[in-house]
């Protein structure tokens, strides 16, 4: 048989033991979603990573175009007209025939 006198004390045991396991369930829900690792932060690196990728393509098609005109300025293939842009841009060259306007 129980005693009267310990059923207050096991009830409250009982409280305190729910209400600790309910604050654990709470605290592990807000680092689910707030943490470090969490979906919160998940969302952020989807985000990194979409804008990320436009950056990686334009800078793939920025090498491309480099590329291409790094070999039309090879000696196995030589565009003239690159060639004359190019030595009139860093050169400051103009044929004898033009008239300079600065």
């Amino acid at each position: 048989m129980v005693k009267p006198s310990s059923i207050p004390a096991r009830a409250l045991s009982d409280a305190a033991f729910s209400l600790g396991a309910l604050g654990l369930i709470i605290y592990f829900a807000f680092i689910a979603l707030q943490g470090n690792h969490g979906m919160t932060r998940l969302a952020t690196v989807h985000e990194d990573i979409r804008d990320l990728n436009v950056t990686l393509a334009s800078l793939r098609q920025e090498r491309g175009e480099l590329e291409n005109r790094t070999h039309r300025l090879s000696s196995d293939y030589l565009d003239l007209d690159l060639l004359d842009e190019r030595a009139r841009l860093v050169l400051g060259l103009v044929r004898p025939d033009e008239i300079l306007i600065r």
